[in-house]
C-alpha cells in the first residue's frame, strides 16, 4: 500500500511525535487475550456464535451506527475545545484535540467496565444484551472522538471510515488490521479526490479492491462475531462473568478508543497537509 511520510517544513515536533506514535499503533500486533480465551473455552465460544450469529451482529452494527450517531452530543466538545463549531477543530490544534479526546477516552472506558460488570452477572443471557450495547458504546466513542478532531461523521463516507475504524480495533489477525489501516488510508486520500458515488462505483468494479472490503458490513459483522464471541466465551458462566464482561469490555472499548484516535490524528495530519502520501 502507499505509505505517509511527514512534510518536515511545517509538522511540529508534537504532531510529528504523534505521527510515530500513530506508525507504531498500525504495526502493533492485534490482542492476542481473545486467542487464549479461544483455546481454553472453543465449546463456549461456539455455543455463543451460534445464540449470536453475525446476521444479528450486522444488525446491530447498521441499528447501533445510527443511534450511536444520533445520542453523539457535540457541546462539551465545542464547549472544552473552546471554539463556536465542530468543523473548527479541524484547523486548531492537534494537541488540543487529543487532550479532548483523552476525556472521551477514559469515559468511554468506565461506561464499558460498569456496563459489562452488570450484564455480565446474568451470564449467557445477559451477552445476547451485551453486545449489542458494546458495539453502540464502541460507535459511540469513534463518532465523539472524531468530533475532537473536527469531524462530524454523518456522510455516507464517514460512516464507512467509523465502520473501518471499528474494523482496525475488532481486527483478529495482523493481515485483517493490516487491510482496515490500508482502506482507511484509501478512504482518506479518495475523499479529498472524488465524490462518495464514485468510490463506490470504483469499489463495485473492483471486488477485491480496498474499497470493496470496508464497503462491505456484511464482513464487518462477520470479523467482530469472531472477535467479540472469543473474548466474552467466559462471560457466559453466571457470576464468573461479572469479572469477564467488565475486563472484556473494557479490552475491546480501549482498543476501539486508541483505533479512533490514531485514524483521527492521521486524517486531521493528512487534511492539514502536515503529512502527504508516498507512493
Amino acid at each position: 500500500m502507499d505509505t505517509m511520510k511527514i512534510i518536515k517544513d511545517v509538522i511540529s515536533q508534537y504532531e510529528e511525535n504523534q505521527f510515530n506514535e500513530i506508525i507504531k499503533w498500525e504495526q502493533k500486533v492485534p490482542s492476542v487475550v481473545s486467542m487464549v480465551l479461544n483455546t481454553a473455552l472453543k465449546p463456549v465460544t461456539m455455543l455463543v456464535q451460534a445464540i449470536v450469529p453475525s446476521k444479528a451482529i450486522k444488525g446491530a452494527l447498521v441499528a447501533s451506527n445510527w443511534l450511536a450517531e444520533s445520542i453523539t452530543d457535540s457541546k462539551d466538545i465545542i464547549r472544552d475545545g473552546g471554539v463556536g463549531s465542530i468543523k473548527e477543530l479541524q484547523h486548531k490544534d492537534l494537541e488540543l484535540s487529543d487532550k479532548l479526546a483523552n476525556e472521551v477516552h477514559n469515559w468511554a472506558n468506565g461506561i464499558a467496565t460498569v456496563e459489562g460488570g452488570a450484564i455480565g452477572l446474568a451470564g449467557l443471557p445477559g451477552m445476547i444484551a451485551d453486545i449489542p450495547a458494546l458495539i453502540t458504546l464502541s460507535l459511540r466513542t469513534i463518532h465523539k472522538i472524531g468530533l475532537c478532531y473536527g469531524y462530524e461523521c454523518k456522510s455516507e463516507a464517514d460512516k464507512r471510515f467509523v465502520y473501518g475504524i471499528l474494523s482496525a480495533a475488532g481486527a483478529n489477525t495482523v493481515e485483517e488490521k493490516s487491510i482496515s489501516v490500508a482502506t482507511l488510508q484509501a478512504i482518506n486520500v479518495t475523499i479529498s479526490k472524488m465524490t462518495w458515488k464514485r468510490m463506490s462505483e470504483k469499489a463495485m468494479s473492483n471486488k477485491y479492491g480496498l474499497e470493496a472490503a470496508i464497503l462491505t458490513i456484511k464482513a464487518l459483522a462477520k470479523q467482530l462475531g469472531i472477535n467479540l464471541t472469543k473474548r466474552k466465551a467466559a462471560q457466559a458462566i453466571p457470576f464468573v462473568g461479572a469479572g469477564v464482561g467488565a475486563a472484556m469490555n473494557l479490552a475491546f472499548v480501549n482498543d476501539v478508543a486508541w483505533a479512533a484516535r490514531r485514524e483521527f490524528q492521521k486524517r486531521w495530519l493528512y487534511n492539514n497537509k502536515k503529512i502527504e502520501v508516498q507512493v
